[in-house]
């Protein structure tokens, strides 16, 4: 799957949230976002990453900044993830994982030997205008919101 570089244009989506809302990239025009890709919800890695974002929610306010997770989990598997961390922002459902590959957030892995594809865990910036500012594959769980707020 191809990499998505700063300057890209980010690629659309429309996705289901944990609330069953239809949520897009569109409802975010004019606006700064962090948009990141996480293999499975309430997993210790995923935790930590989603509550990090929450705990620096405030932080990416004051850049004028929101962020989204996106995941193949299903919607009611995202509320109840939502609703035991108090996550507060939008988690989006990808089960076929097509936002996830025009990404290039989706991929070859490999854990104790064995090789398969899932969710590579990514982060991006991407400005008021659809274009990408900061792109991070393989990132680190606690380095998401670090590597966010340096670009923003």
């Amino acid at each position: 799957m191809a990499k998505l570089n700063v300057g890209d244009k980010a690629p659309a989506f429309s996705l289901l949230s944990q609330d069953g809302k239809k949520v897009s990239l569109s409802d975010y025009k004019g606006k700064k976002l962090l948009l990141y890709f996480y293999p499975k919800a309430d997993t210790p890695g995923c935790t930590k990453q989603a509550c990090s974002i929450r705990d620096s929610y405030k932080e990416l306010e004051k850049l004028d900044a929101f962020a989204i997770g996106i995941s193949p989990d299903k919607p009611p598997k995202q509320k109840k993830f939502d609703d035991k961390y108090s996550l507060g922002f939008p988690l989006l459902s990808d089960p076929d994982n097509k936002i996830a590959k025009v990404y290039g957030a989706w991929g070859k892995k490999s854990m104790y030997g064995k090789t398969y594809e899932g969710i590579i865990r990514s982060s991006f910036v991407i400005d008021g205008q659809g274009k990408i500012v900061q792109a991070s594959y393989k990132v680190k769980p606690l380095d998401t919101v670090p590597n966010a707020t340096e670009v923003l």
